[in-house]
């Protein structure tokens, strides 16, 4: 269905703060049933965030809900930061899994009370799981690991409710089977214990009793309530991370070598050998992050499979698969553009898949029967996503989704499906299922926007120069008069982010279309430095955050306003977090371009910013010293002209409070004015729908005032 714009109807601070987005109501979590006969998502009956789990048949259509929300329970503290590292809004049935090598299809969906469901059974609460925290089914489905307590538990999911305890000694700041804090937020791995086929648990052992807790002090509730974490700040000590292996059957657990430095444990798998065992599977990077290993990890010989060094460091990929005869995929940014390959069991490489200056964004899966592997990447274009397909023998690229847009897809376990999520800026989220050679799609879903007649045109995307010719991509809301205009940059900036896509959530990002109705151009940019585009596009940003980034903003602004779209002395600037950062640090970068901004959440100083992420890109405080005074807010407060609005929740626990408190008394100190908007409950943003529309109408009511 095309959205056709009505310039009659107005948005209204109301809307801006409505979720889910027009649209943007698709099923999450698609997959399929282990017998590859039905569709499965994620999906809420109303089109609303509480989503229930539901069955398509392939062959009738006939659609059914596997399983309702469920009553509601109160959130623990562990599962409302879990939910944090993966800023998820949805609630009811948030995950489900299935066995992943039974016969038997079981299910498993996690919540206050696992629930299960054998073979098509009704399900049925697992008694003994209260409290479980990352649960996790064994390959055979017959039995349950999880988290409670800090230890690592099993239970059978047939049995009388009585779950095993495998760890022992947890305190606070001392784990077993949870992964630490950077692992989860900055490296993506929000497990911390994995089952092989025979019946063995890896997991980790993660200690933070050497970290200092950091407190965080709920002020905006009635109850007095503090919460402490174990956060590493950059250039301090991380947590100590080791890695077990406990069988299930009885025996002691095994402390497993891994290297013997300061550095991170990224990803943990098991992966056939070839002789119808497995072995276990470590990516380890080192403390710099530029040098990564892949390592086949035995308590008698550990073996290195690959041994990467990398410059200026390493980005953590999701795209390594163990294969049935011990080969395995691979993905490297050694050429500078992420790409695959196929690797022996020993770590020699056997053929390059793809190359080209384009990136593989993500492997879908492996087709093995067919020896074939699906993929996302953006061989089309930057600014689309493309699904595809190559043969593990090498060859020609197939091109699996339609023209244009971003794409996205599923693989059914046969290999013979594909659920194709497809969307671009005129046409909202869709969901086709297609078989893998080749049929016509069938339509699945498709958004009902009859009732949303919000006045919406898809931005224009535009191409821009940067100062050393750099060619990067904008998006321009226009409003409907001629311009000069004032002009707003909504801007992130920041590394590992690519806000600028041929997608339907660009065209319904509702504050950017909002201010547009207002009279405002809003200008969003992907600068050097950000993610889609390769290593080098990104390496811009090394050892100088919040340099770089304000001078490709600051040029483009220069270049609408040589157009004669943007009036150049009305120019706002808005973002949150990495871009709240950039709002603050444009303001005083350049205090001649940039009058107007909106701060929400932002990083003061990197020395107040975690270890993995910082130093990924800024090295440590103490060898890069200038980097880290150049790039801090603090520093350059004195500078500040124009007028500035700070946003930040009380609880942040990943950009504390603390930032936006030490730039206030960088300002204070320099006799530099200042408006803030605290909530003193809400964590990175705010989520419930009041609080929404209050920071809506004063970010508008900021930008209408002094522009």
């Amino acid at each position: 269905m095309r959205w056709v714009r009505r310039v009659a109807e107005r948005l209204t601070i109301s809307d801006v703060a409505t979720y889910p987005r027009p649209g943007m109501d698709a099923p999450g979590m698609i997959g399929f049933t282990p017998d590859s006969k039905a569709v499965t998502w994620l999906h809420g009956a109303d089109g609303g965030l509480v989503r229930s789990l539901w069955r398509i048949d392939i062959e009738t259509g006939e659609r059914s809900v596997i399983a309702g929300p469920g009553a509601d329970a109160p959130m623990s503290r562990e599962e409302e930061l879990l939910r944090e590292r993966t800023r998820m809004r949805e609630l009811g049935v948030s995950a489900y899994s299935w066995a992943s090598d039974s016969e038997t299809p079981i299910l498993m969906i996690p919540g206050p009370v696992v629930r299960v469901s054998v073979d098509g059974e009704p399900l049925r609460e697992l008694d003994g799981t209260q409290g479980a925290l990352t649960p996790t089914l064994s390959p055979d489905g017959t039995q349950l690991s999880f988290v409670r307590g800090g230890e690592l538990h099993v239970i059978a999911v047939d049995g009388d409710g009585t779950a095993t305890q495998f760890t022992s000694g947890a305190e606070d700041g001392l784990t077993h089977g949870l992964a630490d804090y950077i692992a989860q937020e900055e490296f993506g791995q929000l497990r911390g214990h994995w089952w092989s086929k025979d019946g063995r648990i890896a997991y980790l052992r993660v200690d933070e009793r050497h970290i200092a807790p950091y407190p965080i002090v709920h002020q905006g509730v009635e109850d007095v309530d503090v919460e402490t974490h174990r956060y590493p700040f950059a250039g301090d000590a991380n947590a100590e991370v080791s890695l077990w292996v406990v069988p299930v059957s009885g025996g002691e657990a095994v402390r497993q070598p891994l290297p013997d430095e300061d550095g991170y444990l990224v990803r943990v798998a098991w992966w056939p050998d070839g002789n119808d065992g497995q072995r276990l599977i470590a990516q380890w990077i080192d403390r710099e992050q530029k040098r990564l290993r892949l390592i086949a990890v035995s308590a008698d010989a550990p073996t290195t499979l690959i041994d990467e060094l990398q410059e200026p460091w390493v980005n953590v990929g999701d795209d390594a698969r163990g294969l049935d005869d011990g080969t395995f995929l691979w993905s490297s940014e050694a050429t500078g553009y992420r790409h695959l390959s196929l690797q022996a069991p020993d770590g020699s490489a056997i053929r390059t898949l793809t190359e080209g200056e384009w990136i593989v964004d993500g492997v879908i899966g492996v087709d093995q029967e067919r020896g074939r592997v699906v993929f996302t990447s953006t061989r089309g274009s930057p600014l689309e996503r493309r699904v595809e397909r190559v043969s593990l023998s090498g060859g020609k690229i197939e091109t699996l989704s339609l023209p244009g847009g971003v794409h996205s897809a599923s693989l059914s376990r046969d290999g013979k499906w594909l659920t194709m999520l497809d969307s671009s800026l005129s046409e909202p989220p869709s969901v086709s299922l297609v078989s893998a050679d080749g049929s016509d799609p069938l339509l699945l879903h498709q958004s009902e926007l009859a009732a949303q007649p919000l006045g919406l045109a898809p931005p224009e995307l535009r191409t821009f120069s940067a100062a050393d010719g750099t060619t990067l991509y904008g998006a321009l809301y226009r409003p409907d008069d001629d311009g000069p205009h004032p002009l707003l940059v909504a801007v992130y900036g920041g590394p590992h982010a690519q806000t600028v896509l041929d997608a339907w959530g660009l065209t319904v990002d509702l504050r950017a279309q909002y201010l547009a109705q207002q009279g405002f151009l809003v200008l969003k940019l992907d600068n050097r430095g950000m993610a889609g585009r390769g290593l080098e596009f990104e390496a811009h940003l090394h050892r100088q955050m919040g340099t770089i980034e304000v001078d490709d903003q600051a040029a483009v602004v220069e270049q609408l306003a040589a157009e004669g779209l943007a009036d150049i002395e009305r120019v706002g600037v808005y973002g949150w977090s990495y871009g709240g950062y950039m709002t603050v640090m444009s303001m005083l970068r350049r205090p001649d371009l940039f009058k107007v901004g909106v701060a929400g959440a932002p990083v003061s100083d990197w020395d107040g910013y975690d270890t993995g992420y910082t130093e990924r890109y800024m090295g440590t405080p103490q060898n890069n010293v200038e980097g880290y005074r150049e790039g801090s807010l603090l520093a350059h407060a004195d500078k500040l002209r124009g007028q500035l609005l700070l946003i930040h929740g009380g609880v942040d626990e990943n950009v504390h409070f603390r930032h936006t408190a030490r730039l206030i008394t960088a300002l204070v100190e320099a006799d530099r004015d200042y408006d803030l908007l605290m909530f003193p409950a809400e964590r990175h943003m705010p989520r419930d729908r009041a609080g929404l529309e209050y920071q809506e109408r004063r970010v508008a009511r900021h930008f209408e005032r002094y522009l």
